[in-house]
């Protein structure tokens, strides 16, 4: 028996887990400290009436001889597509009901993903970027190629043509900086992967939080975009799922490598994986219900208000961010030249706040600072004004 020796090469600690740690750590010192997490990207607000009452109809159900429901279909339920389908198609995508397949997560998919191709692709990522894209490529033992998200661009860094990649991975917006592509700026990505026969594995976990009519909520209103993308969505952020999980995959039937990536898919999703529970797949599809689609509004509205309120604390202290208008994360830069885990420590010690070293999600994350707007409005506020505190104490 021999272990899979990739293994030695990834990260001893993922990212979240060492902040546990140093929160572990700190709670011993100090069992009474009132601690406010503005760090993981975890949603408080519940699941929405009408998604509540779908999966009450669907246990009772599944209570039920005449409507009792075994192993679910291949790619998932037929409502919950078409459901899908149906929000597509409100986005001018037309998408067949074969391309679309249901998941436990964006996270689960994009990692499994990797299971269609050769471990001699050539992988380029952003950097900074999210650590799960990462780490399974190294497990895989593939070759990792960066693109510097840095502030001179925005944090939306562009094609190089002198660089060859094979398989490209793009969240937009943007999980850690909040950074999101313009439909012009996603062109271009989509133009360089056909020109290079690559494919785009494209994040689209955040594009409920879309506001710009300028940036695409999917990969395919992007012309060109069906032969080179392979989109994936989570309804975590888009709808609470955080503790449901659910998500989706969209492979279109138009893209093509050595060979027809859709049925691969198909093909490894009924080898591996049996579905997501049919509880589940009836409150997701509660999600794409006009209601449903009205209910989850009001809950992203209020995480916006609180990218909102911790902005407006930043403009006061003068501290430079991006993020905020189009994400759940605002990503800001350590003032006095601060490292991001010692703005960590420091905030977690002195104000009590937790947020994400920037350092976590790569190199060009060094000196930087993520924040999520998944709290409380009480939280967010209260949080805002001990970092506006603490930072404007770094003066004196």
């Amino acid at each position: 028996m021999k272990i899979n020796e990739n293994y030695a090469n990834v990260k001893k600690s993922y990212l979240f887990i060492e902040i546990a740690h140093r929160l572990r750590d700190y709670m011993a010192e100090n069992p009474g400290a009132d601690i406010i997490k503005m760090g993981i990207g975890d949603v408080t607000l519940p699941l929405v009436p009408v998604v509540i009452e779908a999966m009450h109809c669907a246990v009772d159900e599944m209570g039920k001889k005449e409507t009792f429901r075994g192993y679910v279909d291949d790619n998932g339920y037929g409502f919950l597509i078409e459901a899908i389908k149906g929000y597509y198609a409100r986005l001018n995508v037309d998408l067949d009901y074969w391309e679309i397949f249901v998941s436990d997560g964006a996270k689960s998919d994009l990692g499994n993903i990797l299971d269609l191709f050769s471990k001699d692709n050539t992988v380029l990522v952003t950097d900074p970027v999210y650590p799960v894209y990462v780490d399974t490529n190294v497990m895989d033992g593939r070759r990792i190629i960066y693109a510097d998200a840095k502030e001179e661009n925005g944090f939306l860094p562009m094609p190089d043509p002198n660089v060859k990649a094979d398989i490209i991975y793009l969240c937009s917006p943007n999980n850690p900086t909040g950074a999101a592509y313009t439909r012009a700026q996603l062109k271009k990505w989509v133009d360089y992967a056909k020109a290079n026969g690559a494919v785009i594995l494209f994040d689209s976990a955040y594009e409920a939080f879309v506001t710009d009519p300028d940036v695409p909520h999917s990969a395919y209103e992007i012309e060109g975009a069906r032969e080179c993308v392979i989109e994936f969505c989570s309804l975590s952020k888009t709808a609470g799922f955080t503790g449901t999980r659910c998500g989706y995959t969209v492979v279109p039937k138009t893209l093509k490598a050595d060979g027809d990536l859709n049925a691969m898919w198909l093909r490894r999703q009924t080898t591996k994986f049996n579905g997501v529970a049919y509880v589940i797949q009836r409150a997701a599809e509660a999600v794409f219900s006009p209601e449903g689609q009205r209910e989850i509004r009001e809950n992203i509205a209020y995480y916006q208000e609180n990218a909102r309120i911790l902005t407006a604390g930043l403009d006061r202290c003068g501290v430079k961010y991006f993020g905020g208008k189009n994400s759940p994360y605002v990503w800001l830069k350590c003032p006095g030249g601060m490292g991001s885990w010692e703005f960590f420590d420091r905030l977690l010690k002195e104000a009590n706040v937790v947020g994400t070293p920037g350092e976590g999600f790569g190199e060009n994350g060094s000196g930087y600072f993520r924040l999520t707007s998944f709290s409380t409005h009480e939280k967010t506020a209260e949080a805002a004004e001990r970092i506006v505190k603490f930072i404007n104490g770094l003066e004196k």
